[in-house]
């Protein structure tokens, strides 16, 4: 069965190219014309990613992205902008979304980064394994982080960085050795858009103050648990 992509482009031409693009390389593609449509689409049935125009009428890509993560924190949200402010795609990350594209791109380009979250998301890149931090557990094949107090669901993103973290707790992880894992980059928007994350992972770990995201400057994190 093709993987379900939900794509919402107000431009008809381009939405359409993109449409029959994906489609001949194998995607079932709906196609929705602005984010009012796209909530609506979205709630009828499941998708496997999101690709969502920042630029839209009724609703645009931002407010369509946090009324996704409202319902669902697993689903790969890629932006697609014409826009080259900084603070406009640290924006999105911090809705939840995973990634971004800038107009104009080629569609092998999308294509690849399609294939790539598809793959992460149907658990070929994450093994199962579940890492006691303090009062957490943090199930990073699922991407909840557990607590008494409640559950989280992260983003594929956040998880990805989190589980990085996990894994080399007993040191610190350079800035740039997060970066090209998780983002396959190291430029100064990639490490501007790395403070985000690292940000809300804090917060999502504020619940137990032994379990901490220090910050070595010029260096990069360690994920330190006090005993």
């Amino acid at each position: 069965m093709s993987a379900q992509i939900l794509l919402a482009e107000d431009d008809p031409t381009l939405g359409y190219v993109i449409k029959d693009g994906l489609a001949h390389k194998g995607y079932t593609i709906t196609l929705c014309k602005d984010g009012e449509q796209g909530i609506n689409t979205f709630l009828q049935q499941p998708f496997d990613l999101c690709i969502l125009d920042v630029m839209m009428p009724k609703k645009d890509g931002f407010t369509l992205a946090r009324e996704i993560r409202e319902r669902n924190s697993n689903v790969p949200i890629l932006f697609v902008t014409a826009k080259s402010m900084l603070e406009d795609k640290i924006e999105g990350f911090r809705l939840g979304g995973d990634d971004y594209i800038t107009k104009p791109f080629s569609l092998d380009e999308l294509a690849l980064r399609i294939e790539v979250f598809l793959r992460r998301s149907n658990g070929n890149v994450h093994k199962e394994e579940i890492f006691r931090l303090g009062s957490f557990s943090f199930d990073s094949k699922n991407f909840i982080l557990h607590h008494s107090s409640g559950e989280k669901i992260l983003t594929q993103k956040e998880a990805e960085v989190m589980r990085l973290l996990c894994l080399h707790r007993e040191r610190v992880l350079k800035r740039e050795e997060i970066l090209k894992t998780v983002w396959g980059d190291d430029d100064y928007f990639m490490g501007r858009s790395l403070d985000v994350f690292i940000s809300k992972l804090r917060k999502y770990l504020k619940d137990d103050p032994n379990v901490e995201i220090v910050n070595y400057h010029g260096v990069g994190f360690k994920l330190e648990i006090k005993s």
